[in-house]
């Protein structure tokens, strides 16, 4: 007889992490949850004698059910915080164990379970579900039971009437009755189970107790009933699972399968689980000597498929079980225009497919106005998108992507096209982000170079297929057999990096940063794109405009100082007006004879206190101003004037984002044109934007990381760092102080944080370098604990190529062993700053992680926008303003535990200038 297993994967893992003491690998990870679900999943799956098993998990802790009652299971404490990074591993558990994986937004886990077994049972199933939740009671009958796998021990039609008092078919309404405080199931005051019991066995149904509760003789009880019969039917509707939830998995998917023993090995020798380890390989040696012991050795060569038909495609989809690579080809880069013309999946190794969608005809040439050919066969897209879509919302399959930020983008572009959305559900990971966790700055993290890097393979260049220059053709016009080749290769290329990188993550214990800091970020990040943020974009014409005057002119003035009209744009034309026309010293020729005019040169020469360059730097900050922003901005925004960032998580030495497209990172903050500019970011009509910023993260992170008790006590106490710093280095009081004493001390403050040097600090006070290095000697005298912190540092990287912020992230410093001076100060200086800069960078990421999950539960409509630096923009309902900022504030002071406070300065308002 066919027989059905559906584990209750919740109740395994609290039950497992509630068992097992603390434990983690030898990065930190903890893994107590980890190992006794594994250790319980080895034994079932051992023990069973089912003919087909699943794992059924929660996807989120909201469902259909917040939507009629928001406060269902809102008393319900977050997971503990050691058993949050937990969560991937044992999913990753589930997969090396060769068990479907369920999950469902939306829906528990217990609905999930509800679907499944009253399918099967309809089916001809005997079905098991193990776990003693009671919520599952209500789904025994002769075909269903359940089963506590703690106790070793069954739970049937009895053991339900036991802990109820009523038979299975009656649960809900006792339940309904009594209530549920850990669900915040509401129930009826003062009706506790045996009431219920009671009143049901009497009544035979809640519905026929509330329409006859008048004739009940009780006064209190028949009150209570009367005046509390909607709740109690709301109660019922909380407590009476779904048995019909649209699950894209089919029962026969379970059929059980034994552990690929290469792979479970390996899984557990990440982990760590030698006893584990050691009990699944010394079955495989068993097995391996009895004659019926066969070994299948992998393809050495690749199989990529070509599919144009809608069965061919359900089969892939159906193939992928627990994790897919997935690729798009596209008409263009940009996430906002470019259209997808093809999908590739790969499930293993070697073994890919690419699903052509817009290809224009079979050879590529010409185009359709042309009449370049008939366009291939193909399966139409939206048919397409549909067979896709229960692959990307299978919670049970992880979808892995090298930059699948950008796939994510095409994929909902897509479905939007064709009038319908796909949010692509967790879980997802990113070959282009592990890569970037375990080697960060060391080189780049495209395909192309880590294929040839870590797979000493050549992958087929884009320039190959499509060709280049004026040439170059877009994808949708590629022969299939090339677009086949190089589109399968790439989906096959990230899976292969994926789990080499995965492999590496583990055993270099870097898994840590990778769950909680670089990993979630990815689905967020996309978030932020998609929304975007909303410009003026009359007033940024204005601006535009008024930026143009300006440098009009600037230019009058510019031409009268040089005697002469000449382009102010033209780096020769003006290097020949400086040095040989006016004859100004300082003017330095490069590698091709001219003179530089580069700002440092011009910065030097208006130092000096000429006013032709001077006027000339002003002209080019106005005219990177009116290009970067105001002109670009507007070629930007969409069709509802929202602009829309890329967020880069790849490209910085210290884990810091980095935005482009437009770069809305380095807009000005304490100019009087970079106000301008950010007053042109607004928000909605009945919307306010929120910006939060922390205060001076990187001094109070120096202050935590260097152990400084002097700092440690004015951040406790909320003092004047700058003026405490000026006071305790140059003796001054801090009461009436020269603002420019205090100027010096910030100078010096900020600039130990980027290892300044003495030259340096003399340029930016404008003193001799003398006088720059004796106010360096007396800060380090005054505060020594820095340059302790600073010796220590640069001894870390010079012994082990990075040092590490206090999250765990490696900052790489390969030019700390230079012999040439300027070349390793430079990576000494890169050295020290970067775990404070690092530390705040990993700070603010987890703040932005633990965001959205604090605003859901306080029921706020805040949407996340950008994340500048040290500083969150969010668009917020106004009615909510004052209550999102306060949570806002609390989650990212919150987002540390450090020797000092961590603050946080918040600002409402119409435009994000007023509110910074």
């Amino acid at each position: 007889m066919k027989h059905l297993f559906l584990v209750d994967g919740s109740g395994f893992i609290f039950r497992a992490y509630h068992a097992l003491p603390p434990l983690t690998t030898r990065d930190g990870t903890p893994t107590n949850a980890v190992s006794g679900f594994t250790s319980m999943m080895m034994k079932l799956i051992e023990d069973t004698d089912a003919s087909h098993v699943a794992v059924i998990l929660d996807a989120a802790r909201k469902s259909f059910r917040n939507d009629f009652y928001p406060d269902y299971k809102a008393h319900r404490p977050p997971a503990p915080e050691d058993l949050v990074p937990q969560f991937p591993l044992i999913r990753e558990a589930v997969r090396a164990l060769n068990v479907p994986c369920i999950e469902m937004e939306g829906y528990e886990a217990d609905d999930i379970i509800a679907t499944y077994a009253r399918q099967a049972a309809a089916q001809g199933f005997m079905v098991t579900v193990v776990s003693s939740d009671k919520d599952l009671m209500q789904l025994v009958d002769d075909r269903i039971s359940l089963w506590d796998a703690m106790k070793n021990k069954a739970i049937t039609r009895a053991e339900v009437i036991e802990k109820f008092g009523v038979p299975p078919e009656q649960v809900v309404d006792v339940q309904a009755l009594c209530g549920d405080a850990a669900d915040n199931v509401p129930g009826v005051p003062g009706i506790g189970i045996k009431t219920a019991a009671q009143l049901i066995g009497e009544f035979g149904t809640l519905e026929a107790l509330l329409e006859q509760a008048g004739t009940i003789k009780q006064p209190k009880r028949r009150q209570t009933l009367l005046d509390n019969a909607e709740l109690a039917r709301v109660s019922k509707r909380l407590v009476t699972l779904c048995d019909t939830v649209p699950l894209a998995e089919t029962i026969e998917q379970f059929t059980k399968t034994v552990p690929v023993v290469d792979d479970l090995s390996a899984f557990l020798e990440r982990m760590e689980f030698r006893r584990l380890l050691a009990q699944v390989q010394g079955r495989a040696a068993a097995q391996a000597s009895t004659p019926q012991a066969a070994a299948s050795a992998a393809p050495s060569d690749v199989a990529y498929e070509l599919v144009q038909d809608a069965d061919r495609l359900r089969w892939w989809v159906a193939q992928a079980q627990t994790m897919v690579a997935i690729d798009t080809e596209t008409t263009g880069l940009d996430t906002q225009k470019a259209d997808l013309v093809g999908v590739s999946l790969a499930l293993t190794p070697g073994k890919a497919c690419y699903v052509p969608l817009a290809h224009v005809n079979p050879d590529g040439a010409g185009d359709l106005l042309s009449g370049g050919g008939a366009p291939p066969r193909q399966i139409p897209l939206a048919e397409a998108l549909e067979i896709l879509r229960p692959l990307l919302e299978n919670p049970g399959v992880l979808k892995v992507g090298h930059n699948l930020k950008y796939d994510l983008h095409i994929l909902r572009r897509a479905y939007r096209l064709h009038g319908t959305t796909v949010p692509v559900v967790a879980p997802v990971d990113d070959s282009m982000v592990l890569s970037y966790v375990l080697d960060g700055s060391l080189h780049g993290h495209g395909m192309d170079e880590l294929a040839k890097l870590h797979l000493s393979h050549t992958t087929i260049p884009f320039s190959e297929v499509c060709g280049s220059g004026r040439s170059m053709i877009t994808f949708d016009k590629v022969p299939l057999d090339k677009a086949l080749a190089y589109a399968a290769e790439d989906a096959d290329i990230t899976l292969r990096l994926y789990l080499l990188l995965r492999e590496r993550l583990l055993s270099e214990r870097m898994v840590a940063v990778h769950e909680t800091l670089d990993r979630p970020l990815v689905p967020l990040l996309f978030a932020m794109e998609q929304q975007g943020i909303k410009i003026n974009a009359l007033y940024l014409k204005e601006l535009s405009n008024d930026f143009a005057g300006r440098m009009v002119e600037l230019e009058k003035q510019i031409h009268a100082l040089a005697g002469e009209e000449f382009n102010v744009g033209s780096p020769k034309q003006l290097a020949e007006i400086l040095f040989e026309k006016m004859g100004l010293k300082g003017g330095k020729k490069g590698k091709t004879g001219t003179y530089s005019t580069n700002a440092e040169v011009l910065e030097e020469l208006a130092a000096a206190g000429h006013d032709l360059p001077a006027r000339v730097l002003d002209w080019r900050s106005i005219q990177k101003l009116k290009s970067t922003y105001t002109d670009a901005l507007i070629a930007a925004m969409d069709e509802q004037q929202r602009v829309h960032t890329s967020f880069a998580l790849t490209i910085t030495s210290t884990g810091r984002l980095s935005s482009s497209d437009p770069n809305l990172q380095n807009i000005p903050i304490r100019t009087e044109e970079g106000r301008k500019i950010r007053a042109a970011f607004v928000a909605e009509p009945g919307y306010k934007i929120l910006a939060a910023d922390y205060s001076q993260i990187e001094l109070r992170l120096m202050a935590h990381v260097a152990d400084i008790p002097a700092l440690r006590t004015a951040f406790a106490e909320d003092q004047d760092i700058h003026a405490l710093t000026a006071s305790q280095v140059f003796g001054v009081p801090m009461d009436g102080m020269d603002p420019m004493i205090r100027r010096r001390a910030k100078a010096i403050n900020f600039g130990i944080i980027y290892g300044i040097s003495a030259f340096g600090l003399a340029r930016q006070l404008g003193i001799s370098r003398g006088e720059a290095q004796a106010f360096i000697d007396a800060y380090f005298a005054r505060f020594p604990e820095i340059l302790a912190y600073m010796e220590r540092t640069k001894d870390e990287a010079r012994k082990n190529g990075f040092v590490r912020t206090l999250f765990g992230r490696k900052c790489f410093t390969p030019g700390i062993g230079e012999k040439n001076p300027t070349l390793r100060g430079f990576a000494e200086r890169s050295a020290i700053n970067a775990p404070i800069q690092g530390g705040a960078a990993d700070i603010i990421k987890r703040a932005m992680i633990a965001l959205p999950a604090a605003l859901q539960a306080a029921g706020l409509q805040a949407r996340l926008l950008l994340q500048v630096h040290d500083e969150l923009v969010l668009e917020v309902p106004e009615a909510e303003a004052d209550a999102t900022a306060a949570l806002v504030r609390q989650v990212m002071e919150g987002a540390a535990s450090l020797s000092v406070p961590l603050v946080v300065e918040t600002g409402v308002a119409d435009t994000w200038a007023e509110a910074h």
